[in-house]
């Protein structure tokens, strides 16, 4: 049964209003709903697009107890918000897609490996990080160059760091700590690609977008390559493991599922958010229908879009600030001088070095082609 209002406009609330949030709201508002921001800070890139835009956080009783009354099915655009507070949205008998236990089993890396490594999900090698623990006792289990990590709070890098030694192992342990207190620490992988894959899932629905290949800059992901170029086997082996994560966690809503391909072939997942994902942005264009509007659809319980390419390859690649100043494109002509490039530029007042501002999708018959238009285009931006 669909969660859709007969006699007015269907209000979706989006818990965060970044570009996440922004892209999704675009398409809730093409379909013909309404949304529901809650987010700190006022005009944020999707606050922007509605009249119901709640500047405050689930840590204001009020502003959030507006923002649930505002709203007929609530949603989010990360996973670092206290599944208690989700929790407390359920109370008031508002639905929550994914549930405030869904999230629970996510928002906790430590808990998300154990729950999905119990449900037969192949992970790296992962040990919990105590006041007691050393280099050496973790060393013993993982090898000697691994990964510590926060539980929570990890995205784009922050809260990774990489130990091949005792002292990196005690610098990093302070460092992580003052962001988040639990931290884990996972075996090293060396890894041919790092794969990505997209599942949207309702009551009576599961569909998967194509697997992707993510290329890092500085931890960030900056180039998605669809599909990935791996063979037919390990396509369908890592759509079955991105389902079988889903299910692990009872997963409804869209989620995006990092993968790592090893150097003997074995597909391992990294992570899994429950959300909208960077390695999705490519769907916009490249898909019949994008990641934001099946997430739209699955939220509601709507009948799912084909997610089918469109065409035979689509590449996206980030636009990472390049300096500290307003969040306004200076070179909109240069960069669309080529007719083959979408642009896209979310509307964060600020940019800074590095922060993700915006993206360039193309699509088309020659990757290599693509490849070289993305990477050209993306040099010429200046925001």
């Amino acid at each position: 049964m669909s969660l859709i209002k007969k006699n007015r406009k269907t209000v979706i609330g989006i818990l965060g209003g970044g570009q996440l949030a922004r892209m999704s709201a675009f398409q809730a508002i093409r379909m013909g709903f309404e949304v529901a921001i809650l987010e700190k800070e006022k005009d944020s890139p999707a606050g922007s697009l509605t009249k119901n835009e709640f500047v405050g956080w689930v840590d204001n009783e009020e502003i959030f107890n507006q923002f649930i009354e505002a709203s007929d099915v609530i949603t989010l655009e990360n996973e670092f918000i206290d599944s208690g507070y989700l929790s407390e949205i359920e109370k008031k008998g508002k639905k929550v897609i994914p549930s405030s236990k869904t999230i629970s089993l996510i928002q906790d890396k430590f808990i998300q490996k154990t729950t999905i490594q119990k449900a037969g999900v192949p992970v790296p090698q992962f040990i919990n990080v105590s006041s007691d623990s050393t280099y050496e006792n973790i060393s013993s289990f993982l090898g000697k160059k691994f990964l510590l990590k926060s539980r929570k709070m990890g995205y784009d890098g922050y809260g990774n760091a990489t130990i091949k030694n005792k002292n990196q192992f005690e610098t990093a342990i302070k460092k992580l700590s003052s962001r988040h207190a639990e931290l884990y620490a996972e075996e090293f992988i060396s890894f041919q690609k790092e794969l990505a894959i997209m599942v949207v899932r309702t009551k009576k629905e599961i569909k998967t977008y194509p697997v992707v290949e993510t290329i890092q800059k500085n931890h960030i992901c900056h180039l998605v390559i669809a599909p990935a170029q791996i063979e037919k086997r390990l396509m369908k082996q890592a759509e079955e493991i991105a389902i079988h994560s889903v299910e692990a966690v009872n997963g409804y809503g869209i989620f995006g599922i990092e993968m790592f391909l090893d150097n003997g072939n074995k597909i391992l997942v990294n992570e899994m958010a429950p959300r909208p994902h960077n390695s999705g942005h490519y769907t916009i264009e490249g898909c019949i229908t994008s990641q934001f509007e099946n997430h739209i659809r699955a939220v509601l319980n709507l009948p799912l879009g084909s997610t089918e390419m469109i065409k035979p390859f689509a590449v996206m690649i980030n636009l990472l600030g390049k300096r500290n100043d307003i969040g306004v494109l200076q070179n909109y002509e240069s960069i669309l001088q080529n007719e083959r490039v979408k642009l896209h530029v979310y509307g964060k007042k600020n940019s800074r070095v590095g922060r993700k501002m915006g993206h360039i999708t193309v699509v088309g018959d020659n990757l290599n082609s693509l490849i070289k238009i993305a990477k050209s285009s993306e040099k010429k931006v200046i925001l």
